[in-house]
């Protein structure tokens, strides 16, 4: 069983989608997706395959990604179709792709705190780097707008404790390794915008929020989908802080619509945060969600020294939305009702591949 073939899943997908201005825009189009495994990406491309599938939207797609085994699990027979092409990708090689595509959205990052820690190079080479070679291949090839898939840790730590807007940013200890994750991302924005100056590219970047949602994998170590992972396998939820920093939360699919919003109806060369005021919640706040859902406990240790290295400095990284909600997003999937459909889900799929 795949997620895409989940009829609560589909529901969501149909919900999501509603809303979205000037969909139809996408119709008969290209697009290259990378990271198309991932937590964020591989929801987008569920999107436009039910797209495909249920109003004949006749996209092709190119999904770019290390492992075509990975995507095949993940997609199933789905990849099987004409339309759907599997590109092998790694952001710090050399593209070997040259097809003309409309639309490109690059959400292929590293994902694991612990490797900004232990892979600090690896870790802003593909940031950079990766992006540099997407920009050299969508001016090569002509293509219509690009997204970047950024980050909320671009902000660093702002003094303020109030949500943060799109030009609101904090302190970012560049001599710290950690920092290697959002420096390189503020870094890879700069490249974009430079790009869209220079050559005329059109470029959008989104800073997305805390992501959760059943298209992550087990093997992510964001605490938003591990706590899941940890419950669905009946195990207590081990938090090594006091869960008091806030955070702007968010469903997969409604991030994935609100990436598709700015895609089409977004000012070019501008960012977007991906974010609801209804969502902002602590650590602890939407932990204690996972917990009463799943019947698990909620304890605390203390942080050795890996734990306090590979944190997010941010005590406040909740962000406001209202310029995205400006090009007509809303949040359909509040975290009360994403974390229960996620973890219905996940059961779901879990028991049917067993």
């Amino acid at each position: 069983m795949i997620l895409l073939d989940n009829i609560s899943y589909r529901e969501d997908l149909a919900l999501t989608l509603k809303g979205i201005a000037n969909l139809e825009l996408l119709k008969g189009k290209t697009l290259l997706i990378t990271g198309a495994s991932g937590l964020i990406a591989s929801a987008l491309v569920d999107h436009l395959l039910y797209l495909n599938e249920q109003d004949d939207f006749g996209m092709t797609l190119y999904l770019a990604g290390r492992h075509e085994a990975t995507l095949k699990r993940r997609f199933g027979h789905y990849l099987d179709y004409s339309m759907v092409n599997f590109v092998s990708y790694d952001a710090t090689q050399t593209l070997g792709f040259h097809e003309p595509v409309d639309y490109i959205i690059h959400a292929a990052s590293n994902a694991n705190p612990r490797l900004y820690v232990e892979a600090p190079v690896d870790t802003m080479l593909a940031n950079f780097e990766g992006m540099h070679q997407l920009l050299e291949f969508a001016r090569e090839v002509g293509t219509k707008r690009l997204l970047y898939v950024s980050s909320s840790e671009v902000y660093g730590q702002v003094k303020e404790n109030r949500a943060i807007a799109e030009d609101d940013y904090g302190f970012v200890d560049l001599l710290n390794v950690r920092s290697s994750y959002a420096s390189s991302k503020r870094a890879t924005e700069t490249l974009c915008i430079s790009y869209g100056q220079q050559y005329g590219l059109e470029i959008n970047i989104v800073r997305p929020g805390y992501i959760y949602g059943p298209s992550a994998r087990p093997n992510d170590a964001r605490i938003s989908s591990s706590f899941i992972f940890e419950a669905l396998k009946g195990k207590d939820i081990v938090m090594k802080s006091d869960g008091s920093q806030l955070r702007s939360y968010c469903h997969a699919l409604d991030c994935s619509a609100a990436m598709l919003t700015v895609l089409i109806n977004g000012h070019a060369n501008e960012a977007y945060n991906i974010a609801h005021s209804d969502a902002n919640l602590s650590i602890r706040e939407f932990t204690s969600l996972i917990t009463q859902k799943t019947g698990v406990e909620l304890v605390f240790e203390l942080p050795n020294n890996l734990d306090r290295k590979v944190a997010n400095p941010m005590q406040n990284s909740t962000l406001d939305g209202q310029k995205l909600m400006d090009l007509g997003w809303r949040c359909l999937l509040s975290p009360q009702v994403g974390l229960e459909h996620t973890i219905n889900q996940l059961k779901s799929y879990i028991d049917g591949n067993r």
